[in-house]
């Protein structure tokens, strides 16, 4: 299994945050929850630039960070890996974290005036669409 296949990251190029800061912010929840363990590789920084189709100092401004923050650490030569020690977080700290997250989205849905069955649908619809390409990713391709 390739260190990508397990991570999974998505940019939001509308968001107003900008991109090494979403990157930092995907890896570090990744890490603390238990998603990518410590010692794992992360990909390297340009297939990771080419899969987000971002520009390559981005995720190394991204990295330096993570770096910085002692969530990852640089072996030359080898790569970049999530640093032992990295406790995990507690279930509900996860939680609380993903319900902020949850209920900006449910405002925004509000604002632009889609019904709760529509969002809901919408969600589904997003999880399967990820699912898939979590799933395209950890298949082996053939030559």
């Amino acid at each position: 299994m390739t260190a990508g296949a397990t991570m999974l990251l998505q940019i939001n190029f509308k968001s107003g945050m900008p991109v090494y800061l979403q990157v930092v912010d995907q890896i570090k929840t990744a890490a603390a929850s238990g998603a990518i363990q410590s010692g794992e590789a992360i990909p390297s920084i340009r297939p990771l630039a080419e899969e987000l189709r971002v520009n390559r100092n981005t995720i190394a401004k991204a990295y330096t960070e993570l770096e910085s923050q002692g969530i990852i650490e640089s072996i030359p030569g080898k790569g970049c890996f999530i640093k032992p020690n990295n406790s995990p977080l507690k279930k509900e700290v996860r939680r609380k974290l993903l319900t902020e997250e949850i209920d900006q989205v449910i405002v925004q849905a509000h604002h632009l005036q889609v019904p709760p069955s529509e969002f809901l649908n919408l969600v589904r619809e997003r999880l399967a669409v990820m699912d898939e390409r979590q799933r395209s990713n950890e298949t082996p391709k053939s030559p």
